[in-house]
């Protein structure tokens, strides 16, 4: 049973803040650069708190966390962030254009105020594992700031699309309270829902869902953390603390809008690395289709074809390849498994949910075992990079690296039924896109 609720959010003011000047990325995906083109836009931008610089003459009086709870202490005394007046959920809109792609499409959500759940209690799932250093950094933030500024995504199922129909509603009657463009062609609009009625219908619904964590696994057990050392504290059970709550955005797998981009792999550093012997350990499972292309003026037409037949293939789990040119050859090369494969046997001591990923059967049928990329070698960021976007790993390769491999997206179907199984993915195996800005709205822990 998920229980939401309506929450007085913080909100930059567009008179003192404008919105296109101080929201910023997620912070796990803010660069060096964008971290200081963002210092750069506005003395009221959230990177101060979402992201702030660290010194090396910083103490325990000064430092990255108690410069980011003085700021935003310093913001709400000069109304450049108030407070709505009212309880409300916030309808919330990205209209965006499908990487690589010109397609056009809109996803929206609502955000409100989560009830956290250990994931014993089963409402509340996740579908990858966390590391502990970012959970250290978000805590400490948390205990200083005592603000939420960045969003939980969070995945429920609605066929009925009951929430939907509430968020149209709204979206058609009211003018966006926030609207902004962000550096990626992101357009993000915000809606307040303050009406009884319409926070009761959406209570409602949601009461009746299970929750998978789409991106903010490190935030969530942060809350979980940062909950447990006030319940502690506090001595005792307090249900409407705010601190067991979080602030959530909630976007239905039915959404139109919401689609999973995959994250390609690209290998490096090895120290012995033969494509045609990797071709032959992989020929008992696996058909080869070959792309050769012999100039730069080819390539890109081979390469776009590629990949609609990668996309194609993606039923018959199909895996790109772009190795190194060896000799003055060039191609990309398709595998797919051959129908006779028998996965239990490539994929030994897995569920039969994990060997429907491709990911993982990249991971333990091809990177550990042919290449020697072991979990611990993945874990300590020694072999192997990660890149979104699909010409960016063929570049990579270009540049030096020695392989990439490129990979169909996950369907949300699969990453619902991988998570509320009880089971992970491995890191990485997921890319929701766009990400859901920080600061749109930030939720404020009393003390």
């Amino acid at each position: 049973m998920a229980l939401v609720y309506p929450f007085r959010a913080f909100r930059y003011n567009p008179e003192v803040a404008p919105f296109d000047r101080v929201l910023t990325q997620p912070y796990d995906k803010i660069s060096p650069a964008q971290q200081e083109k963002y210092y750069a836009a506005d003395p009221h931008n959230l990177i101060t708190v979402e992201k702030g610089r660290a010194f090396p003459d910083d103490t325990p009086q000064n430092n990255v966390y108690t410069r980011a709870a003085a700021a935003l202490k310093n913001w709400i005394a000069a109304h450049a962030v108030v407070e709505d007046t009212a309880p409300a959920f916030y309808a919330y809109s990205q209209e965006f254009t499908v990487p690589g792609t010109p397609e056009r499409r809109t996803r929206g959500g609502f955000i409100g105020a989560g009830k956290l759940e250990d994931y014993a209690n089963e409402v509340v799932f996740r579908h990858e594992h966390t590391l502990s250093g970012p959970k250290a950094d978000r805590l400490e933030l948390l205990r200083h700031t005592r603000t939420h500024t960045g969003q939980l995504f969070m995945l429920y199922s609605d066929p009925a699309r009951k929430v939907d129909a509430i968020l149209d509603e709204v979206e058609a009657g009211q003018t966006p309270a926030t609207e902004l463009l962000d550096e990626y062609g992101v357009v993000h609009r915000l809606w307040t829902i303050s009406e009884p009625a319409k926070i009761s219908a959406i209570q409602a619904t949601m009461a009746q869902q299970k929750l998978v964590i789409a991106d903010g696994h490190h935030r969530y057990e942060t809350s979980l953390n940062f909950r447990n050392e006030m319940r502690t504290r506090a001595g005792k059970l307090i249900p409407d603390a705010g601190y067991e709550r979080s602030m959530m955005t909630f976007v239905n797998t039915e959404n139109e809008g919401l689609i999973i981009l995959p994250t390609h792999r690209v290998v490096s550093n090895l120290r012995e690395f033969s494509w045609s012997a990797v071709r032959r350990y992989l020929e008992p499972w696996f058909v080869t289709e070959v792309f050769p292309f012999s100039n730069d003026a080819a390539r890109q037409e081979v390469a776009e074809r590629f990949k609609a037949k990668l996309l194609q293939a993606k039923a018959q789990r199909g895996i790109g390849v772009y190795p190194a040119p060896a000799s003055g050859s060039s191609a990309f090369y398709l595998l797919t498994l051959r129908p006779e494969a028998e996965l239990f046997e490539i994929l030994p001591g897995l569920s039969s949910l994990q060997r429907r990923l491709d990911v993982v059967l990249l991971h333990q049928g091809i990177l550990e075992p042919v290449l020697g990329v072991t979990p611990q070698a993945v874990t300590a960021e020694a072999n192997l990079t990660y890149e979104r976007e699909f010409r960016a790993a063929l570049d990579a390769v270009d540049r030096g690296a020695q392989i990439a491999f490129l990979l169909n997206p996950v369907d949300v179907d699969v990453v619902m039924k991988v998570a509320t199984s009880g089971e992970v993915m491995p890191q990485k195996s997921t890319d929701f896109y766009p990400k859901l800005l920080s600061g749109i709205t930030m939720y404020r822990i009393e003390e």
